[in-house]
């Protein structure tokens, strides 16, 4: 089995984080992984999972409480930890499936002012279309490459994304006139009926309109560069501004830079996904930064100190004498700053690595001979003793 994710990690918070940051953490992947939204999309079902489990345990100040002392085995029966009750079941706790996941969402969030914020172009282009009204637009998604400094300082990068924008021949609307009509197929209401005939007698299905997309409206002539949509591509810069401690997976959400509805629709959203670049000298470990160090043997034997740079400003190593290869040595407080809250820093974790030299030179070599030889004697008259069984 697969060993399971860090909750907080899941949600991209910290471990200080507040009930209201939790609940808009989960509210933000929830807005972008549910299944009604991702149909196609396993990856995106699992990661709704996911976050949907990990919201159950965190919002809940008692399991909050033994995930915090005891991790993962709180929930499994381990480590004296706290099992039953809060909107799902799982009794070994491989994780709550994804009907489970569905039901605790709606358990929460069924209402329908959360609804509309949830599914974006799903619902509310649905609850729009049975009012014969607007369509949103598509939420885009792109990837934004950031550097390990960057991700430590924080960063505003200009981008510039293609996307769907208003036909300008037609001021959006489909219509080389500028006039729409009501639609043929739905009379204007943008809901289609079909009577069907079943053992119960007559059953009424309503469904959205397919001729005009549940907008109640037609266009009676198209315009010609858009082709009756009210949309055409184009380029567009943004400028993004990312905080300071995301992590790879974190996104920024650009409301009303997605692509424009057809017809005179409002605008999706624009999603900024954070990829991290490979650093020539860290490598990222939550909020710590891991390198190493390469030192000579007499360094190692005898101390060392070196200046390292980082992302903050430049600091003091001391390697103390007789230090090993593998040893790591711990600066604290100079890592990746917590998200949402810069203070809070990780370390710098430097791993020892003493270097054997591979050529020596003529007094190098007669250096290290007469090392071997002093290694080789006695040091002590208790080791002479020893060494004569005595």
């Amino acid at each position: 089995m697969a060993e399971k994710k860090d909750y907080y990690e899941v949600l991209g918070i910290s471990k200080e984080a507040s009930e209201e940051e939790i609940k808009k953490a989960y509210r933000k992947l929830a807005v972008r992984f549910h299944p009604d939204k991702n149909p196609d999309d396993p990856e995106a079902a699992e990661r709704f999972r996911e976050a949907t489990e990990a919201y159950e345990i965190l919002k809940d100040e008692n399991k909050r409480k033994q995930y915090d002392r005891f991790g993962h085995a709180a929930f499994d029966g381990g480590a004296g930890g706290f099992s039953g009750g809060g909107g799902f079941s799982s009794s070994s706790f491989g994780g709550m499936d994804l009907n489970e996941a569905l039901k605790a969402f709606m358990g929460d969030f069924g209402g329908d002012s959360f609804f509309g914020d949830i599914f974006g172009s799903a619902a509310n282009t649905s609850r729009r279309a049975s009012q014969g009204t607007i369509i949103q637009g598509r939420n885009i998604q792109i990837k934004l490459p950031l550097t390990l400094k960057e991700m430590h300082d924080g960063v505003s990068k200009t981008i510039k994304i293609s996307h769907k924008i208003a036909c300008s021949s037609c001021g959006g609307s489909g219509s080389k006139t500028g006039k729409l009509e009501n639609c043929m197929q739905c009379g204007g209401s943008g809901r289609s009926r079909r009577v069907m005939q079943s053992i119960f007698g007559q059953m009424v299905q309503e469904t959205v309109c397919p001729r005009c997309s549940g907008t109640g409206k037609s266009v009676k002539e198209p315009c010609g560069p858009c082709s009756g949509t009210g949309v055409v591509s184009g380029d567009e810069k943004i400028t993004v501004t990312i905080p300071a401690g995301v992590s790879e997976g974190n996104y920024v959400s650009v409301e009303g830079k997605g692509d424009k509805g057809v017809n005179n629709g409002t605008f999706g959203d624009l999603i900024v996904v954070v990829y991290e670049k490979d650093d020539s000298i860290f490598t990222r470990h939550g909020i710590d930064l891991i390198t190493e160090m390469e030192i000579s043997f007499s360094e190692a034997a005898l101390g060392c100190e070196r200046i390292i740079e980082t992302f903050s400003d430049k600091v003091k190593v001391k390697v103390p004498a007789g230090t090993q290869s593998e040893k790591v040595i711990k600066i604290t407080g100079k890592g990746m700053p917590t998200l949402h809250n810069e203070k809070s820093k990780g370390d710098i974790l430097i791993k020892i690595k003493v270097k054997t030299p591979e050529k020596l030179s003529k007094e190098e070599r007669e250096l290290f001979e007469k090392l071997q030889d002093l290694e080789q004697k006695p040091k002590s008259f208790f080791h002479k003793i020893m060494n004569l069984g005595l």
